[in-house]
């Protein structure tokens, strides 16, 4: 395990996320855009006494996460979320709210899922970036390792990310309710994370921020770009083996996660590097292909806008023609 910029931060960060000015922020920023649902509506009927109840139950250490409710969605491919209670996702908005920037100013700049200021069109600029300095304005072949760590959220450990987050907080009454909410949720025993907790993203960064400290300090790797569990090396010859070794290696005997054996891609930027719903080839970008068809398929008034606003971030003009037509 590797260290983390800063010191151990010590002292009052359970009472920042507990105080109930914290909380009513944290259902500000989480109500926005849900207050037309029937839970969120049933919450906000009573949320001053919600709120203060929230509290004493947190300040007294009596705190429990609500069952989840799991459903199924098409993001695109299917996926299985776990719905917290209206109080909880309250909660661990809180939380957030308070741990994202203490650990956020410790992570890799190279990192772009779940973060501020970063996100897919970023990282896909990013990775454009490292191409064009690594070919040497597209004179020389560069070749792209692309990994994915094989059911990532369903394999976290409990222990290894408390032990993670132990080394940045201590702060008894916070881990306490850190383990409180990492606990109340469970693929298999002692691991696993929610999909649809805001919590789950920081957490999955905090993880994953070992698997960058890696790459970059110890394995020394230039071009190294990772957005969640999904991750691109690029290199000018196309002998990954041995790195693909040590990656599997440290990711197995650290974090206890593996690679997807059937997701690890060895391409070329001549070839076309397919990162983040976009293909990346010398002097252009274009929309991955599945990405062009599912956009076909559901595009309506309602939401041509952002479909079009995604075309503007590569070769897209007959795609947005094809799509007009079909409106």
């Amino acid at each position: 395990m590797f260290p983390w910029g800063g010191g151990l931060l010590r002292g009052h960060i359970f009472e920042q996320i507990v105080c109930v000015d914290n909380l009513l922020l944290a259902w500000k920023e989480f109500s926005r855009g849900k207050r037309s649902k029937q839970d969120v509506q049933e919450f906000e009927f009573s949320l001053e006494d919600n709120l203060f109840q929230l509290h004493k139950e947190l300040a007294s250490g009596k705190y429990k996460v609500d069952p989840y409710k799991a459903f199924y969605i098409n993001d695109p491919k299917l996926r299985l979320i776990h719905k917290a209670s209206v109080r909880d996702r309250v909660l661990f908005q809180a939380v957030y709210r308070v741990l994202y920037p203490i650990f956020d100013k410790g992570f890799f700049c190279d990192s772009f899922a779940s973060r501020e200021g970063k996100g897919t069109h970023a990282g896909v600029n990013r990775l454009e970036k490292f191409l064009i300095k690594a070919s040497g304005n597209n004179k020389k072949k560069v070749w792209a390792l692309k990994c994915d760590v094989s059911k990532f959220f369903d394999s976290i450990d409990h222990n290894i990310l408390l032990s993670l987050i132990r080394k940045k907080i201590n702060d008894k009454q916070t881990l306490d309710l850190l383990r409180v909410i990492i606990g109340s949720f469970e693929k298999n025993s002692g691991k696993g994370l929610p999909l649809g907790n805001v919590t789950s993203q920081l957490f999955a960064n905090i993880y994953l921020h070992e698997l960058d400290f890696y790459v970059k300090q110890r394995v020394k790797i230039k071009y190294y770009l990772r957005y969640c569990d999904d991750f691109v090396i690029l290199a000018l010859d196309n002998d990954f083996e041995d790195l693909i070794a040590m990656i599997w290696d440290f990711l197995k005997s650290e974090l206890r996660l593996e690679l997807h054996p059937r997701k690890i891609e060895i391409c070329s930027y001549w070839q076309g590097i397919d990162f983040l719903g976009y293909v990346l080839r010398p002097h252009h970008r274009t929309l991955r292909t599945k990405t062009k068809q599912r956009m076909l398929r559901r595009i309506n008034e309602e939401n041509a806008t952002s479909y079009f606003g995604i075309l503007r971030h590569c070769r897209g003009h007959e795609i947005e023609q094809e799509a007009r037509r079909a409106l």
